[in-house]
């Protein structure tokens, strides 16, 4: 099992479409509380011995679906969790998927049951994660908001049924947020009724999780995956793992210089740095024109 993780692992930088892959922290895992480079092994072994585990990623980087593929391979191998929740998926979706499931659905009619949005979410990577389930025979769970739930709660976020955020949580949300709007701040109480979207989005994420008490791994957007402000913080486990795979940037070459901003050292248990993929900058057509 060693050698062939490691022989899977070195095929990263064979990978089209990534940019940086000979940046020096492409392919290496930090242990963030232990402030140590570690094996990728060592990372799931102790993933394969904790109850709950989010893997976070980049929704459009194929390497960190690959990734979190080997990553459910070797848990899966060593004894680990035994359910597969994911945020690609409503839960409202979850009786239909049973159903399928029940009539011995492949990973195809499984995402056809659970409304899977093939061209949002790019299907072809998260199809292998689906099948990783169907083989393994684990639960899989529909773990998301629905976006009508989502709209309701922007409106009136009371409608959320949370608790009011801390201070420093809401701070948190707020900023994730603006980057998420190129930099835009929305109208005061529009944005606050999005931090309260988002609360409710990470609590039933969590919620959805700890129904299986035997265990189970989540896939979801690296923010959601923060164990200071997403999903985990909602767990109220001492028995979760949080890996964020992380995209490397140039220029910035050491771990500490991603523990600001984005994250900190409270947000995962690792930091899996991952070569960036190759997009088009979706705030381009924001930014004003420089003036020559």
């Amino acid at each position: 099992m060693r050698a062939a993780l490691f022989g899977i692992l070195a095929l990263a930088g064979c990978a089209a479409g990534l940019l940086l892959q000979d940046h020096p922290l492409a392919g290496r895992v930090w242990d963030v509380r232990a402030g140590v480079f570690v094996a990728p092994e060592g990372a799931l072994e102790r993933a394969a011995n904790a109850r709950y585990v989010v893997l976070g990623e980049t929704h459009d980087n194929p390497e960190h679906h690959r990734l979190q593929r080997i990553a459910l391979d070797a848990i899966a191998a060593r004894g680990g969790p035994r359910a597969l929740a994911m945020e690609q998926f409503d839960a409202e979706h979850q009786p239909a998927m049973d159903a399928a499931r029940a009539k011995g659905a492949d990973a195809e009619s499984l995402a056809d049951a659970g409304r899977f949005d093939r061209k949002g979410w790019n299907w072809p990577l998260y199809k292998p994660l689906v099948e990783f389930a169907v083989e393994r025979g684990w639960p899989l769970v529909a773990a998301n908001l629905s976006r009508e739930t989502a709209r309701a709660i922007i409106a009136d976020p009371a409608r959320s049924g949370l608790p009011p955020a801390s201070a420093e949580l809401r701070a948190t949300l707020e900023r994730d947020l603006i980057d998420g709007h190129c930099g835009e701040r929305p109208e005061t109480k529009r944005l606050a009724g999005m931090v309260a979207a988002q609360r409710a989005r990470d609590a039933l994420l969590a919620q959805r999780l700890a129904a299986h008490p035997a265990g189970g791994v989540l896939i979801a957007g690296a923010g959601h995956a923060r164990k200071d402000s997403g999903a985990p913080l909602y767990l109220a486990s001492p028995e979760s793992l949080s890996i964020g795979f992380i995209e490397v940037e140039a220029g910035r070459v050491g771990p500490a210089d991603y523990l600001s901003g984005f994250a900190t050292a409270a947000s995962f248990d690792y930091l899996w740095f991952t070569p960036r993929f190759n997009r088009k900058d979706p705030c381009a057509t924001m930014k004003p024109a420089t003036v020559r």
